[in-house]
């Protein structure tokens, strides 16, 4: 558990002993600190990394692997999909605000094809294959499929679906461990080791140090009980996670998820925002989250969500993650879906990589009304919902959210229910703000000497929406940044 105030910074003048130094000290071996790693490495730094667990990975390691890239990757190309820079800024301004920052994601998309190759002259493998069907993530070892609604309505009137959800290949992977996460973190610590980085496990840090004009020089961290202080000749940077699982500060800023973090760990709590705001730091989008949905695709795309007045609130075709934030923040966690026989046994038979998300209808009816009063929804208001929908499935259409054709169909009898209130989990999206050179900025606006950030603990280009992959690629890309920036400082 992190400490509910911020820990104030140490001065250097009281530093008697600096048990360890390098030029660049990274905290964090997960995706953003590897990726700072090898660019500080290659820019001829000496480069440490102190690691908090007994090992590399991180949160990185235990996802489903997404790194969300486009503007014409190889892979995009190789295909058959179009897409540019300019299309990717369109969708992402648009599906990850309000409030997106836009220098930082006109950056993130010029620089995509480029963070693409980076990664593959890395060793992270992409095998040439598109997974089209509805999914968290493909049950297979494809390369590439939708990953944020793109396809699906309202993003898709917005600019041209173009999948960026890039998986590293993997056999015999599993969801929740060793995923393609793993595949994206095992060939990147590989390279940064064989430039000479140094991992150094079992390390909290505790609190950032600093001479008499300010700048950090250093780090404190605690090793098997023992404090030790680590000197950054050139540069500190702080890849530790989000707050996810920091009780106090999820209270403060993101309470909607209160009792709920979830595709994160245990060590995301805050500790290197909290550090850092200690000298200034300014801070963005601390109330913004991703939620995760408990509901397989293949089995809501057959049918409606509908909340706890009996209205449809959002198209079940398009991210499942869109789906979750519409759940838990504007539906006060309340869903149900509602499907006929033949749709459930269709979405069961269906292929996923979430098959432990198909539950048991809790309710069948044989009529609609009959369902709603069993439900004990008001009277007429899921009749209504389905009368409309049906009338317009009748001709394949959904004028009202916009759910594609391909899975726009009459609701039949027997009709069933399945109980999926409360079924959202997430992680917190906001943190330090930093520059397109991963600087901490402090609150006046200017960088913070010394000091640079990626990955969850700062507020990237996720604003208020979110798309699987941008955590890992945000990470990445401004990790790189980071390692870049601290060498050269």
């Amino acid at each position: 558990m992190a400490e509910a105030t911020p820990i104030r910074p140490l001065s250097a003048a009281s530093v008697e002993t600096w048990h360890r130094e390098a030029d660049v000290v990274i905290a964090g071996y997960g995706i953003a600190g590897v990726s700072a790693a090898i660019e500080a490495a290659r820019a001829g730094a000496e480069v440490l990394v102190l690691e908090r667990t007994s090992g590399w990975g991180g949160a990185a390691a235990l996802a489903g692997g997404f790194i969300y890239l486009g503007g014409g990757t190889p892979l995009q190309k190789a295909l058959g999909f179009d897409d540019t820079p300019e299309n990717m800024k369109a969708f992402m301004m648009a599906a990850l605000g309000p409030g997106a920052d836009e220098e930082k994601i006109t950056d993130y998309c010029e620089g995509s094809v480029d963070h693409y190759n980076w990664l593959v002259d890395n060793g992270v493998p992409f095998k040439e294959s598109f997974y089209g069907q509805p999914g968290w993530e493909t049950p297979f070892d494809d390369g590439l499929m939708y990953s944020g609604g793109e396809n699906a309505s309202p993003f898709k009137e917005i600019a041209s679906p173009a999948p960026r959800g890039h998986v590293p290949q993997m056999t015999g992977k599993r969801t929740g461990e060793k995923g393609g996460g793993y595949m994206l973190m095992k060939p990147l610590v590989e390279t940064a080791e064989a430039l000479g980085v140094t991992p150094e496990y079992d390390m909290r840090v505790q609190r950032l140090i600093v001479d008499d004009s300010g700048r950090v020089v250093g780090i404190v961290a605690k090793q098997y009980g023992k404090e030790l202080a680590i000197r950054a000749r050139r540069g500190v940077v702080l890849a530790t996670g989000s707050f996810a699982y920091n009780k106090e500060m999820v209270q403060q800023y993101a309470p909607r998820l209160i009792g709920r973090p979830g595709a994160s760990i245990e060590e995301h709590d805050g500790k290197s925002i909290l550090m850092a705001q200690a000298l200034g730091a300014d801070l963005a989008h601390m109330d913004a989250t991703e939620v995760a949905f408990f509901g397989d695709p293949q089995l809501m795309v057959r049918g409606i969500l509908v909340n706890g007045r009996g209205q449809r609130y959002v198209n079940e075709d398009t991210y499942p993650g869109r789906i979750g934030q519409e759940t838990l923040l504007r539906n006060e966690n309340q869903a149900f879906l509602i499907l006929d026989e033949e749709a459930y046994e269709e979405g069961c038979a269906a292929t996923s990589s979430t098959p432990f998300f198909r539950f048991q209808p809790k309710w069948v009816a044989e009529t609609v009304e009959e369902l709603e009063s069993d439900m004990g929804l008001p009277t007429g208001t899921l009749q209504s919902t389905v009368e409309v929908y049906n009338r317009h499935a009748a001709n394949g259409e959904d004028p009202v959210l916009g759910k594609k054709p391909e899975w726009v169909k009459p609701i039949g009898s027997p009709i069933a229910a399945l109980d999926l209130r409360n079924c959202t989990a997430g992680f917190t999206l906001g943190g330090l703000r930093t520059s397109i050179n991963s600087e901490v900025l402090h609150v006046s606006g200017e960088p913070i000497p010394g000091l640079f950030a990626a990955g969850r603990c700062t507020a990237g280009v996720c604003a208020g929406g979110y798309a699987s992959g941008t955590s890992l690629g945000d990470g990445s890309f401004y990790g790189r940044r980071a390692g870049i920036a601290a060498a050269k400082a």
